[in-house]
């Protein structure tokens, strides 16, 4: 077919067709089957204009009205209703959207407040104290609607619990006691301690602001509606709420005591944490942490040397989990502000 097209031109289809041996009439559909694949495009006809569509004059008089200091920050079905309301008919919603999506005035019209951009906290903790993060958890009461006020405050380097309390109501009287209490339990010394909370009304209130400043504390807060600014304490809660024995309500308040008691003793004396290299809170916190490392890689070492084949790695002998160096909240992002690794948590 290919060699058939220059010399068809030269000498004619019926002459080419008899020099190649071919049938004209499959070079005819052939043809026709080409046309069919790859029809000749079509213009479409210009669209008429609808027959009730305003015309320019009246879609500048809609704008006018629109972009009138009258209405000029008022959204089209405002526009709509009181100019009905007044006897005046200059359009319906749509026709009053398309005159402002034509003349590029459809985005947001009315005033609005603008809320204050609220910064990422950016906390790092590379020993047990200088950053803590509390919150405030629901425990249900005996009675539906009845519900007892669980305070807590962590150590997020640690994960240990420094101060607690369980209270019938959420007071920001209740939590400065607690806060105070906590800080001179622990004996912080003055401009080296940031405690971080979400924005609660107790954690935010006026009592709380002035014992914070008295104390030499630090506070920062989460940001709106997000429960990651504060993840230690939302991952402790959840571990509360998740054991076993967690009962569905409490018969009364110092049964909630008496359960957060236990539950609080075992979380930071027994409960091996694996964000801290499988250690127990208090071994962390008060500085054990290498000992108990040590120990284990000593067990690791001995079972290998007495059975190397049974560990796999290249005849490499095994290490304990890591232990924690730098604990953030919300790491920065520097690998692509200047190609440095982040620290993360572990």
């Amino acid at each position: 077919m290919q060699a058939l097209n220059p010399l068809a031109l030269e000498v004619g289809l019926a002459p080419a067709c008899a020099a190649l041996n071919l049938s004209r009439s499959a070079i005819y559909r052939e043809d026709a089957r080409q046309r069919q694949l790859t029809p000749a495009p079509v213009t479409p006809a210009p669209r008429p204009p609808a027959p009730l569509a305003f015309s320019a004059q009246e879609r500048q008089r809609i704008l006018d009205e629109l972009d009138s200091e009258r209405f000029a920050d008022c959204s089209p079905y405002f526009v709509y209703a009181t100019l009905l309301d007044e006897g005046r008919y200059i359009g319906s919603v749509r026709t009053l959207y398309r005159a402002l999506e034509a003349d590029g005035q459809s985005g947001e019209r009315r005033r609005q407040r603008i809320h204050p951009a609220y910064a990422k906290p950016e906390l790092l903790a590379t020993a047990p104290n200088p950053v803590w993060s509390w919150d405030i958890t629901k425990l249900k009461g005996p009675a539906q609607w009845t519900c007892f006020h669980l305070y807590v405050i962590l150590d997020i380097f640690s994960r240990y619990v420094v101060g607690w309390r369980v209270a019938p109501q959420e007071t920001s009287e209740l939590a400065e006691q607690l806060i105070a209490e906590t800080v001179a339990k622990h004996h912080i010394p003055p401009n080296t301690l940031t405690l971080h909370a979400d924005r609660g009304s107790s954690m935010r209130s006026k009592p709380v602001a002035a014992l914070l400043v008295d104390l030499d504390v630090a506070k920062t807060h989460s940001r709106p509606y997000v429960s990651d600014d504060n993840p230690y304490s939302e991952a402790q809660f959840k571990t509360l709420k998740y054991r076993p024995d967690f009962p569905a309500r409490f018969g009364c308040i110092e049964d909630a005591r008496n359960h957060c008691q236990q539950f609080f003793h075992w979380y930071n004396q027994s409960h091996c944490h694996s964000g801290i290299g499988f250690m127990t809170p208090a071994t962390v916190h008060f500085g054990l942490a290498d000992t108990v490392y040590q120990k284990r890689a000593a067990t690791l070492e001995a079972a290998f040397l007495a059975n190397p084949k049974r560990f796999k790695g290249k005849g490499k002998c095994p290490q304990p989990p890591s232990l924690p160096t730098a604990v953030w909240i919300n790491p920065p992002n520097t690998d692509q502000e200047n190609n440095t690794p982040s620290i993360h948590n572990d």
